[in-house]
């Protein structure tokens, strides 16, 4: 039997068959409504398209990369998910590579996406360099920023404000009665983790050193829960504890938190406690984690639906800036003790 080609496609759908290549290769540019009926018709013929073949022709394939800096963090794996939730919907594939907070791993994850003829990419970087991201560019490979601004006009990112949920976090400690707080974060090679410190400093320098003398501030080798049950240990050995702790994201605060309640100290009693990202975890941990909250699932699925809009019209594209602002959630790890 003769493959079902796309001239048939048309016809069982009543449109052209350059629209049936649109829904084939470029299905944001079509209306829901014609989509729906050449996929139907697609599907009630069998039609199976050549894809090496269309990829050849197009010059690019049907798929995005997107790189993470650690998709062991439920955070990205839930960038990851909004990313998914938009590429399906269009009919894109996804290929995730982890650069693992690696420089050298994301420049080899970013060939390997060259090689494979990606669409575009969407890409958390290591770091501050922007090399990386200009070669694969000079490719002639969109890309768009996640979870980190672009902070220069001719890029599209995807960024939540992590220097006001630093903000939010200290703050949320002072109106506790906090006067001892710590900060336990990662490298401050990570922009995440430099912003949210800044972010806590401001209002400590704010409220002066009559009311809090000083942030302690705790770098630990990788934002995992190992590190943070570590963390727990270097503060107990010092004294007098904290009666505060900021940690810079969810993971950490849940291995510290984990790490003082086995030494007996109690959480909020002895040490308030709180995180950032407010990832599943945090709202079912033995003591509840307050949390800084970032529309994670959002942030990917925004990203996406940029970079599609880009590699559809990349001279005529406006790129966009986008910085969500977090919040705060609180839960019992912050309560205030009886009086």
């Amino acid at each position: 039997m003769a493959p079902v080609s796309i001239r048939e496609v048309a016809a069982r759908a009543g449109v052209s068959p350059g629209t049936v290549s649109n829904v084939l290769n470029r299905p944001e540019k079509v209306a829901a409504a014609t989509r729906e009926r050449v996929e139907r018709a697609v599907r009630e013929l069998g039609f199976v398209r050549h894809g090496s073949a269309s990829s050849l022709r197009a010059g690019r394939t049907r798929t995005i990369g997107l790189s993470v800096i650690d998709i062991g963090n439920p955070f990205f794996t839930e960038v990851a998910a909004g990313v998914e939730d938009v590429a399906s919907e269009l009919g894109y594939a996804v290929i995730l590579g982890n650069s693992a907070g690696d420089p050298a791993k994301e420049e080899r994850n970013l060939l390997v996406l060259a090689e494979q003829r990606v669409r575009g990419v969407l890409i958390t970087p290591t770091g501050d360099d922007p090399a990386p991201v200009d070669r694969i560019r000079a490719r002639g490979i969109d890309l768009v920023l996640v979870d980190h601004p672009a902070h220069r006009p001719d890029m599209c990112s995807v960024a939540v404000d992590d220097v006001a949920g630093g903000s939010l976090a200290a703050a949320h400690l002072l109106d506790r009665g906090a006067r001892r707080i710590a900060y336990v974060g990662g490298p401050p090679s990570i922009r995440q983790c430099r912003d949210r410190l800044e972010g806590a400093r401001r209002v400590v320098r704010r409220a002066g050193t009559d009311r809090v003398p000083a942030l302690a501030e705790l770098v630990v080798p990788a934002m995992t829960g190992r590190c943070g049950q570590e963390a727990a240990e270097a503060l107990l050995a010092e004294r007098p504890l904290p009666d505060a702790v900021f940690c810079a994201n969810d993971l950490l605060a849940l291995g510290l938190l984990r790490g003082l309640l086995q030494a007996g100290v109690r959480v909020p009693g002895d040490v308030a406690l709180i995180g950032y990202d407010d990832i599943d975890f945090a709202a079912a941990s033995a003591v509840t984690l307050t949390s800084i909250r970032q529309p994670t699932r959002r942030l990917g699925r925004i990203a996406t639906r940029l970079l599609l809009d880009e590699c559809g019209d990349p001279e005529g594209h406006v790129h966009q800036q986008i910085t969500f602002h977090p919040e705060l959630v609180v839960r019992e790890s912050t309560a205030r003790p009886p009086d």
